[in-house]
């Protein structure tokens, strides 16, 4: 386990108040701070760019090229916004880290602020997890009074304001505009692109957007060396991050190893499929992410392979469902969570969804038809790629993918007249299961 597992963001969560400020620095925490601070912004940015750090949002988009993007001779001010509304189905990583280590996000936000001219930062955190935001809140108090947050921070001529902002509680916000919007009082829904945020993003003003785990990370970047984060990972997909595995396994949690690791190795670590059941189907980035089988077992978790294998790694939420799951029952569920969460604004995700939720209704009960497969199929060909944001395309993965690995499975719903898998026996009706 100690040659698969890179406990850096997971190191000390289990530390006694891992989460206090004595606690943090004592294991060397805002060292990284003090050497940010004697560097060129420039030469930040170039770190990270050089480690490889990608987004750890879900896109995988390299995080020192999108700071790099901020005009620096826009005479308006600079922002970094913090993504920690944290929504996608089977995705449990923010939350954990700002709970337990919340200054690593908070040393991560002074140096990334930095490093893109930034004198304010802001973190959106979703206004459902009140003992999260009260934790991060907490810690930014803990920063201001020991000097790391404020102005002339360790007399190096830098200021900056950290806020914590309380969402309302929309998935859509999880989408950077739609958090915006959000952040600047109005309804979450995104905006039309171009302009970007990094020209025009919070009030009209060149914004950087990362998700917590990506703005955590950077701290152990500057503290050990690009090249030291570089090492972990694959040739693309350069580092390490954290694992979410749910659902039917014997150990579920948080599992901190290197992009590439398989799913194999870590239902190894975590015991195993629950006894006397066998892996079904299981989702590598959370519920918008087309799901896998058991032949993808050995598939190395970066971009770039699971991106070969039909799938995205996402946020890398390794939902496990085992034998007695029902994949349409699955799929319908998740279908109805994107259906409820459409912010309306776009007509092939408003109502897109919608169809998807009855056709996909009628076929769990059985009283389809055979033809609404292709239906189906043929109306997630007409939302993908249709709507402003990713929602509506995230909707159509887990159906597709089922169809796909699962047409049977369908039928019988359709040969049986209603779901072959008995309520009593599966596990997804009860608190064990997946839902």
């Amino acid at each position: 386990m100690a040659d698969t597992l890179t406990p850096v963001l997971t190191a000390d969560w289990a530390d006694e108040q891992s989460w206090k400020l004595a606690t943090y620095e004592r294991n060397g925490g805002y060292r990284a701070v003090r050497k940010a601070l004697a560097m060129a912004p420039d030469d930040i940015i170039t770190a990270v760019k050089d480690s490889g750090l990608r987004g750890r949002g879900g896109a995988g988009f390299p995080t020192g090229m999108k700071w790099g993007f901020i005009p620096q001779d826009n005479p308006n001010p600079k922002y970094l916004v913090v993504n920690a509304d944290e929504s996608e189905p089977g995705t449990c990583k923010d939350i954990p880290l700002m709970m337990a280590t919340p200054h690593t996000l908070v040393e991560g936000v002074i140096i990334s602020s930095f490093a893109i001219r930034a004198n304010k930062a802001f973190i959106y955190i979703r206004g459902e997890v009140v003992h999260v935001i009260r934790r991060v809140q907490a810690a930014v108090a803990e920063a201001y009074a020991a000097g790391h947050l404020g102005k002339n921070i360790h007399g190096s001529g830098y200021d900056l304001d950290v806020v914590v902002h309380a969402g309302a509680g929309a998935y859509i916000c999880g989408e950077e505009t739609a958090l915006l919007e959000g952040l600047e009082g109005r309804r979450g829904q995104p905006r039309l692109r171009p302009p970007f945020p990094a020209v025009a993003g919070l009030y009209a003003s060149p914004t950087v957007i990362n998700n917590v785990e990506s703005i955590a990370s950077v701290p152990s970047i500057i503290e050990n060396g690009a090249d030291w984060f570089a090492s972990m990972g694959t040739e693309k997909s350069k580092g390490f991050g954290i694992f979410s595995l749910s659902g039917h396994i014997a150990n579920p949690g948080q599992y901190e190893a290197p992009l590439g690791t398989t799913l194999r190795t870590l239902i190894d670590l975590a015991g195993g499929i629950r006894q006397g059941h066998e892996l079904k189907f299981w989702t590598p980035g959370g519920s918008s992410t087309p799901i896998l089988t058991d032949e993808h077992l050995d598939v190395p978790l970066d971009f770039e392979a699971v991106g070969a294998a039909g799938s995205m790694l996402g946020t890398r939420a390794l939902q496990i469902f085992d034998d007695t799951t029902c994949v349409v029952r699955a799929v319908l569920r998740w279908t109805e969570f994107y259906k409820h969460e459409s912010c309306g604004k776009c007509t092939p995700c408003r109502e897109g969804t919608w169809w998807l939720v009855q056709v996909l209704t009628n076929l769990e009960k059985g009283v389809g038809r055979e033809s609404d497969l292709e239906l189906l199929l043929d109306q997630c060909d007409n939302i993908l790629g249709r709507s402003f944001c990713a929602l509506a395309d995230g909707a159509t993965s887990p159906i597709t993918s089922s169809i796909q690995f699962f047409r049977d499975e369908y039928l019988e719903h359709l040969s049986n007249q209603g779901c072959p898998f008995d309520p009593v026996a599966s596990t997804l009706f009860t608190a064990e299961g997946a839902f």
